[in-house]
């Protein structure tokens, strides 16, 4: 009896979690800009403290990047999304790779690769959106 009072009295189902509009590939672009950013600051600075804090900076904001990326994977992309794009799981996997190197590195190639895989990401994000 107790179950019967306590059963939904209406089945809710959604696309996503929450509202679509809460996702957006800018989040993950902007990490990523600042993690190039960095990388071109640090190359021009050779003071140690200043290289040990970069260090932390960019680590931190690939480590938000990748997140940012994750999420818009694992949250907002759907099977018909990857129907319509095969390529977005090796896309993603791409991105997070280029996060981790540009994390690792002070090169800003690699900041800059990250930011050219996103852009694809955003561009597909925004076509979804449109359907």
């Amino acid at each position: 009896m107790l179950s019967r009072l306590f059963a939904p009295k209406v089945k809710a189902s959604a696309h996503c979690d929450l509202p679509c509009g809460v996702y957006d590939p800018a989040q993950a672009r902007i990490e990523a800009e600042s993690v190039k950013a960095v990388q071109e600051k640090m190359a021009a600075n050779d003071d140690p403290h200043f290289q040990a804090r970069a260090t932390v900076i960019k680590e931190q904001r690939a480590e938000l990047a990748k997140h940012h990326v994750s999420v818009l994977w694992s949250d907002y992309f759907k099977p018909p999304h990857f129907e319509k794009y095969p390529q977005l799981h090796v896309l993603v996997n791409d991105t997070l790779k280029a996060l981790s190197a540009a994390k690792a590195s002070t090169d800003p190639k690699t900041g800059e690769k990250a930011l050219e895989l996103i852009a694809e990401i955003d561009r597909i994000f925004w076509e979804t959106k449109k359907a």
